[in-house]
C-alpha cells in the first residue's frame, strides 16, 4: 500500500507541491495504478487471466515478402494518367 509519507517524499523528489488533500488522492491514484500494471504483468506472463483463453488467441499470419509483378511493369500507365511529368517522375508544384 502506497501511503501519504511516500507521496511526500515523492513530491519532495519531484520537487513539487502537494497539498494535503492531493496528497491523499495521488496515494489512491497511484494504488490504482499499480494494481493495474499487477493485472498487466500477470496477462503478459501467460498466467492468470487470460490462461483459460489460450486457445481462442489470435495469430499473426504473415505472408512471404516477394515482388508479385515485374518491376516497372505499370509505371507507364501511372505516370500517363499525372497531369504534368519529367522523364519517369511525376512533376509537382514546389512545396518549402
Amino acid at each position: 500500500m502506497i501511503d501519504t509519507k511516500e507521496i511526500e517524499h515523492l513530491a519532495e523528489l519531484a520537487r513539487i507541491e502537494v497539498g494535503k488533500e492531493e496528497t491523499v488522492a495521488l496515494a489512491k491514484d497511484i494504488e490504482a495504478i499499480l494494481g493495474y500494471v499487477t493485472l498487466v504483468q500477470k496477462v503478459a506472463g501467460g498466467t492468470g487471466v487470460l490462461e483459460e483463453h489460450k486457445e481462442h488467441m489470435l495469430v499473426n499470419v504473415m505472408r512471404e515478402d516477394s515482388a508479385p509483378h515485374e518491376s516497372g511493369a505499370y509505371s507507364d500507365a501511372l505516370l500517363s494518367a499525372a497531369p504534368e511529368r519529367e522523364g519517369n517522375y511525376i512533376k509537382v508544384k514546389k512545396i518549402l
